[in-house]
């Protein structure tokens, strides 16, 4: 039986036949084989959670719904049919992570929940980091106070022509509502002058001492020279004498952690590949690619799926960080929490599912 197959059966006995806690059991196991994999998965893999999703959403508590969206909203290509069924889930408790953070969400979506959905609803999507006008324009019409202040303040947000108008009109008598928006560096000048026609001495005050062009000429600055900011390419590599080192000394029986974790303390990125490589059977591109390219979760998944121990897994994210900076403290402890957090299990799963036909031959 495939793991996609053990998977599905495993789903159906739980909603069938058991508990509440076994089905929030089974969807914890779930998605963390989602979210550890992620970054890999085909889209027939994600079509597949997103199934698997789907079904156990229908059957599981809204703390359990609440739990699993706060974990697939940052994700880049999470199951979409689920992550439209969280958004639009009448518990803002489910649907406010997925609202605010889902890049999964277009703006039709966006629109339609936003013109349906409960003005908690609204509030989530106007905290977005990024917002079309068609959005914008149903917020600032339909949404209260603290849903247009809320969009006003959100400097990425895009308003139309007819959103200013809103706004503008809103503001009337509202201090806080018409210094925010008469704060926003894009505004119209003819808004600005209408805002400031009927906004109170104290209001006035502050937004003529804004010098507004000034503003936008430092943004427009620190935007340009951002994106001339490139990530490093790294070089290309030869495997050749470390392929070689590694084979004889896992042929000798002399291959073992250790090794791997001196390789990448002593910097030698080649030998440490190599030897990844040997101990979990990919290719060795595979776990260059995990260790170069791929987001962090690909060494940890790797590493847990040997059973290489903490010390180890540190010793090749200095490694793999080498070229970037470093990690900060931070990042080694949030490193820390994911791959304590992450079963062995759930690791081997994940590898059969991203890399199932990457893996060497038996033999090879």
């Amino acid at each position: 039986m495939s793991a996609q197959e053990s998977l599905i059966s495993e789903l159906e006995d739980a909603i069938s036949h058991g508990s509440d806690e076994r089905r929030a059991k089974t969807l914890r196991r779930v998605t963390d084989l989602f979210v550890f994999g992620s970054g890999h998965f085909s889209q027939d893999h994600i079509a597949l959670f997103d199934g698997v999703f789907t079904h156990l959403i229908a059957h599981i508590e809204q703390s359990a719904r609440a739990a699993l969206a706060t974990q697939l909203a940052p994700i880049s290509n999470a199951p979409p049919q689920a992550i439209r069924t969280l958004a639009f889930d009448d518990a803002i408790e489910v649907a406010g992570p997925v609202l605010t953070q889902s890049p999964q969400l277009d703006n039709a979506a966006l629109v339609e929940n936003a013109r349906t959905k409960s003005q908690q609803h609204l509030l989530a999507i106007s905290k977005r980091k990024s917002l079309a006008e068609t959005v914008t324009d149903v917020l600032v019409e339909r949404g209260d106070r603290q849903v247009v202040l809320s969009t006003a303040e959100n400097p990425s947000a895009k308003l139309s022509e007819a959103g200013y108008i809103r706004l503008v009109k809103r503001a009337e008598g509202d201090d806080q509502l018409a210094q925010s928006v008469g704060s926003r560096t894009e505004i119209p000048r003819h808004h600005f002058l209408r805002l400031l026609a009927k906004a109170s001495q104290a209001v006035r005050a502050k937004l003529e001492a804004t010098n507004q062009h000034s503003a936008g000429e430092v943004q427009r600055v620190v935007a340009e020279v951002a994106t001339e900011i490139q990530k490093a390419v790294p070089r290309s590599r030869s495997y050749t004498a470390a392929s070689a080192l590694v084979s004889a000394m896992k042929a000798e029986g002399r291959l073992r952690e250790s090794d791997v974790e001196a390789f990448a303390r002593d910097g030698r990125f080649e030998e440490t590949t190599a030897a990844l490589a040997a101990l979990s059977e990919l290719p060795t591109e595979v776990v260059e690619r995990a260790i170069v390219h791929d987001r962090v979760e690909s060494v940890l998944i790797i590493a847990k799926a040997i059973g290489f121990a903490w010390s180890t897994v540190k010793a090749i994210l200095t490694l793999r960080a080498a070229d970037k900076g470093g990690l900060s403290k931070h990042e080694f402890e949030n490193c820390l929490t994911l791959f304590t957090r992450l079963k062995p299990e759930t690791a081997r799963q994940v590898l059969k599912f991203q890399f199932q036909n990457t893996r060497r031959p038996a033999g090879g």
